[in-house]
């Protein structure tokens, strides 16, 4: 285990964070958009992770950390605690040490104090290869990490702002590329987005002891973000299959009520669902498709500009209710606590926009300007 306390800090606000409503992102300040693809930035500034006040009428920035973070990977890069006393950002790539103009996979997950004045990092510690998608169960105890380029899933045990490693989950596919990992809300049980082989698999949670269930679950092309509603009785996969060639992709919906869970919708929704969250009531999924706003300017494909969709979520049926445009090359999105606002992260502007919805429409509010590209994303 590596370990190293408090990094630097830079602290736009000194105001308590304790209990508040908060957001977490997660900025990559090595990447850019480079003829419609992701490649090291001239100029890298430093990864940081920015936490936000979400408690006031407008979000404000309470504080910025640095710490390790990138834009590649599904964009639940970032878990939060349900007590928030704590988050977890994970960091897929870092540069090459050998060649400045190339990214690896990196191997950290930062733990962050979200109740210091100013947040602070506690510890960094090691995961396996190429952290992806993170998540907390709803006791607080546990977390789990996808690591896409070890097909497997790194296992922590959480006791207060302690974090320790508890194991590691083999899936049995190195190149299955597991992207996300949630738990259901009674924490039985944990879904497993598998990029590579396009399958999702269940994991077995017996208090510390995680396991795969050797339990697979198709849902469709490429399965990226994956979400469970409050109730635990489904889980909305986003689908990023055919979006690269100009192709319109999918949310799959997966009957966790069933035995065996199984797939029994799917919503085209357009070209590669980046980040996908389900409402804190259960009732609607928002999700940022990049609607080739991340193609090259040239190409057939290309849009100035991505839209955020929201469907409504009725027992196993989703269904398009509205949407609006957003940026260019956005990642992850959030649903404030209260259900009526969400904030959407978009790359190539570095800011993260505020959006609110009344249950029918969505109107643009004010943008939240951060440090490096935002690209992971959670809220609580």
């Amino acid at each position: 285990m590596r370990l190293a306390f408090v990094a630097a800090c830079a602290c736009l606000s000194v105001a308590p964070v304790a209990q508040a409503q908060v957001a977490v992102s997660a900025n990559d300040g090595k990447s850019a958009l480079v003829d419609g693809a992701t490649a090291v930035t001239k100029t890298p500034s430093p990864d940081t992770v920015t936490i936000l006040d979400l408690s006031t009428s407008s979000p404000r920035i309470l504080g910025t950390v640095r710490a390790p973070a990138s834009v590649v990977g599904p964009p639940q890069s970032v878990a939060i605690a349900p007590d928030r006393s704590l988050a977890l950002v994970t960091s897929a790539l870092k540069i090459d040490p050998s060649d400045s103009t190339k990214t690896m996979p990196d191997d950290v997950m930062t733990v962050i104090d979200l109740r210091a004045t100013p947040p602070a990092v506690l510890a960094t510690l090691t995961t396996g290869r190429q952290p992806s998608g993170v998540s907390i169960n709803a006791s607080g105890t546990l977390a789990l990490v996808a690591n896409r380029a070890d097909g497997t899933v790194s296992v922590f045990t959480i006791s207060g702002t302690t974090v320790k490693p508890a194991g590691v989950v083999d899936l049995g596919a190195k190149d299955s590329g597991p992207s996300h990992v949630v738990f259901t809300p009674d924490g039985t049980r944990a879904l497993v987005t598998r990029n590579n082989d396009s399958v999702v698999s269940v994991l077995a949670v017996r208090g510390a002891a995680v396991s795969y269930a050797k339990e697979d679950v198709v849902a469709g092309l490429k399965p990226y973000g994956i979400d469970v509603t409050p109730k635990g009785d489904v889980a909305i996969v986003a689908n990023i299959g055919a979006g690269t060639t100009g192709g319109a992709d999918t949310l799959s919906v997966i009957d966790l009520a069933s035995t065996p869970p199984r797939a029994v919708d799917h919503v085209t929704v357009g070209p590669i669902p980046e980040g996908m969250a389900i409402s804190p009531d259960g009732r609607y999924v928002a999700v940022t498709v990049m609607n080739g706003s991340n193609a090259m300017m040239t190409s057939p494909f290309y849009h100035d500009h991505g839209l955020l969709k929201i469907l409504r979520l009725e027992g196993t049926s989703l269904r398009p209710l509205t949407e609006a445009p957003i940026g260019r090359w956005c990642q992850g999105v959030a649903w404030h606590p209260d259900g009526r606002s969400l904030l959407v992260q978009c790359m190539i502007e570095r800011a993260i926009r505020t959006v609110r919805f009344d249950g029918a429409r969505l109107t643009a509010g004010p943008s939240i300007a951060v440090d490096a590209g935002p690209a992971g994303l959670r809220a609580r």
